[in-house]
């Protein structure tokens, strides 16, 4: 492993884009660190960290967002809304495109479509990051939301702050966004999930410091039987998480032999790989802040003035509360729902039957068109189940950590949910490239063992 590192820098066309890379994500790290102008970010800070100390934020909405933006949300950054506007443009174009016909049929028409849709996306981004921006100012000159009583975050509140702010917000998201496209086109993998997941590593110092503190300092309570446990449980996770992340079903696929004068084409075997964990980490994403937004609107009922709403607001209290029974059931099952609209709205087992009968393929003992469909989308769902379970588990992990050992948040988030899930994923895939161009450079890979082994 670490002679195939050593390689890395040995090509220069490998040496120069690691560089690439690693410039322009210490640029997305500076932005996330630069404060919006008008915002005292050490009173914001200090509010959060209060919040944080009465437990009413671990491993919640802002606590998740926090880690996504690398911190940039407890600074209040001109980064504040980083890569994120651009990935929830990103997630509404690709449902609007399973709806809307034209849009369907852009994503068909090969490169040409692609480029147009990336254009929809990216003037999407700007009127998200605007919405998103206004919002965040208003709240910034009303900090009631935080709960810490009268806090004077801006210094001049008013129509010119909100300008400033929202301008401000849009080019540094932007920014980031155009940075993501340069590192992909440039660079060394996927550049939007690269920043997600530096964003996502640039807390484990944090974490770092929270293992000191728990189990080697002077005040620590905690055995070091628990902190091995500790590591035991999380490679576990981990290979979990690399198996559920790299798993897929195969369905073998023949192709009929043809013959065009003195040549035959046709006569293949291959299979078609239908990935266990189809919807990524989409069905978390869409759960957790389904929960938490109705949460936080039902714990602040006034009970004076409606009475009758106390099971309401007792919901609320269950839902923001991520260890309560209600809020894993209600999330099991947000995430069971999501992974199967994900899948039902992503993949077009008609549209894949039919490619594969134009191009003479087939499986074999099931008839070309609609039987073809509905076999793939039967073997789809089965997948598509043991998928969602593994991404249940992987999900509540860190969760069940905080309940049963009290680990905090910034630590239990590194041992499962989201947070692995793209850690895992960006890093397979940003290693997967690595090793393409080593081996076309005719060196070794970070894999030495199975079929790589072989093609030297």
């Amino acid at each position: 492993m670490l002679a195939a590192f050593a390689n890395t820098f040995k090509v220069p066309e490998l040496r120069k884009r690691i560089l690439f890379t690693f410039g322009l994500i210490f640029i997305c790290r500076f932005v996330s660190m630069v404060p919006t102008p008008g915002v005292n970010w050490r009173a914001l800070e200090e509010a959060l960290a209060a919040i944080k100390a009465s437990g009413d934020v671990g491993g919640g909405l802002m606590g998740m967002f926090d880690v996504f933006t690398g911190g940039a949300m407890s600074r209040c950054s001109v980064g504040f809304l980083s890569i994120w506007p651009y990935i929830s443009a990103s997630i509404i174009l690709q449902l609007m495109t399973a709806i809307i016909p034209a849009l369907e049929r852009l994503a068909r028409e090969g490169d040409t479509g692609r480029q147009k849709l990336n254009q929809y996306t990216r003037y999407f981004t700007i009127v998200i990051c605007v919405f998103q921006g206004f919002f965040l100012a208003r709240a910034l000159e009303n900090p009631a939301f935080l709960g810490q009583g009268r806090l004077d975050l801006v210094a001049q509140p008013g129509f010119g702050f909100e300008i400033m702010t929202v301008i401000a917000m849009t080019a540094a998201s932007m920014l980031i966004m155009w940075l993501g496209d340069q590192i992909t086109a440039r660079g060394i993998g996927n550049g939007i999930s690269l920043i997600i997941m530096i964003n996502i590593c640039s807390r484990l110092p944090v974490a770092l410091i929270e293992v000191y503190d728990r189990y080697f300092s002077r005040q620590a309570t905690h055995s070091l039987f628990e902190l091995v446990l500790l590591c035991l449980l999380g490679f576990l996770v981990t290979a979990g998480t690399v198996m559920l992340t790299q798993g897929v079903r195969k369905v073998p696929i023949h192709t009929a032999r043809r013959t065009v004068g003195a040549k035959s084409y046709g006569g293949q075997q291959s299979y078609m790989p239908l990935r266990v964990n189809f919807s990524g980490v989409m069905p978390i994403i869409f759960a957790g802040p389904l929960l938490q937004f109705p949460a936080a609107v039902l714990t602040r009922i006034n009970l004076d003035r409606f009475p009758w709403l106390g099971w309401a607001k007792w919901v609320g209290g269950q839902l923001i509360e991520m260890t309560s029974a209600l809020y894993l059931v209600s999330f099991t099952v947000l995430v069971l729902f999501f992974s199967f609209f994900w899948v039902a709205t992503q993949f077009n087992a008609m549209r894949i039957a039919d490619d594969l009968k134009r191009t003479g393929g087939y499986v074999p003992g099931i008839r070309p068109g609609r039987a073809t469909a509905e076999y793939l989308d039967h073997t789809m769902t089965r997948v598509t189940l043991i998928g969602a379970v593994g991404l249940i588990v992987v999900a509540i992990f860190p969760t069940l950590l905080r309940a049963q050992l009290s680990v905090p948040w910034e630590l239990a988030s590194f041992f499962g949910g989201t947070s692995l899930l793209i850690i895992v994923g960006v890093a397979l895939d940003t290693l997967r490239q690595m090793e393409s161009m080593l081996l076309m450079r005719h060196y070794d890979g970070f894999l030495k063992h199975g079929r790589l082994r072989g093609r030297k």
